[in-house]
């Protein structure tokens, strides 16, 4: 994937200080491709929550960057809650769950 990144060039002497500001404020940009019913998604998602459809797509990757760490988390509470116990279907279950989380099936 390629990415580019941005930021804005001013003329003038720079301060150390502002050097630092720059380097935070720098923004990679992505191309993506969707298709159109999931562009048409996207889009009823941005206006609903008034935002351009680049912010829109940020928050939702975000938003499913987020819930991925919280099913990893549950997942390893269960875990070991399960290691507690010795039932094979309880742990069979488990199983598939990890199975399901780490290829997404």
């Amino acid at each position: 994937m390629h990415h580019v990144e941005t930021s804005t060039k001013r003329r003038g002497v720079r301060s150390p200080k502002s050097a630092n500001k720059r380097r935070k404020n720098v923004e990679l940009r992505y191309t993506v491709g969707l298709n159109r019913s999931l562009s048409s998604l996207v889009e009823r998602y941005a206006q609903t929550v008034d935002m351009s459809m680049s912010k829109a797509i940020a928050a939702l990757v975000r938003l499913g960057l987020d819930s991925h760490e919280d099913r990893k988390r549950e997942f390893f509470k269960r875990l070991k809650e399960n290691l507690e116990t010795d039932s094979v279907a309880e742990q069979d279950e488990l199983v598939d769950e990890f199975r399901t989380l780490i290829l997404g099936r």
